[in-house]
């Protein structure tokens, strides 16, 4: 566990087509449905193929009450066309069943790949660490 506050923060960036979401501390279901609904709002502005990037680093936590909302988001994402999904999980061990959900939840047509840091990240998406500092860039 860890004590920070609880948040997700959720960021578009349409001219890349990518939706990046951050989990920080320990996540509850009240943070991942408010996330969730974040997420869910900006889908139709994304085009067939986008990318959802996870930026696990932060993360104290995620408890088991998450799945049913998160299994939710999967299915809206693949319904939409998602094409990648790129994770941030520094500790392989704190994957917390990403993994295992993505088997189920995307099947065949959807790229997941796990990298362990931003900067790996940014070579496959095009975008650091820092979302909203990349976002300014020119597309």
């Amino acid at each position: 566990m860890t004590d920070r506050k609880p948040e997700c923060e959720v960021e578009a960036d349409v001219p890349r087509n990518l939706i990046h979401v951050r989990y920080r501390g320990d996540v509850a279901a009240a943070q991942m449905k408010a996330c969730s609904e974040s997420v869910r709002k900006l889908l139709p502005q994304m085009r067939q193929g986008f990318i959802f990037l996870t930026d696990l680093s932060g993360l104290g936590s995620m408890q088991l009450d998450c799945v049913p909302e998160l299994t939710k988001l999967m299915d809206a994402c693949k319904a939409r066309g998602i094409g990648t999904v790129v994770r941030i999980v520094p500790d392989p061990r704190r994957d917390i069943g990403f993994n295992i959900l993505s088997i189920v939840h995307y099947r065949r047509g959807v790229r997941v790949v796990t990298c362990q840091n931003a900067a790996e990240a940014e070579q496959i998406t095009g975008i650091g660490g820092s979302g909203a500092a990349a976002a300014k860039k020119p597309a």
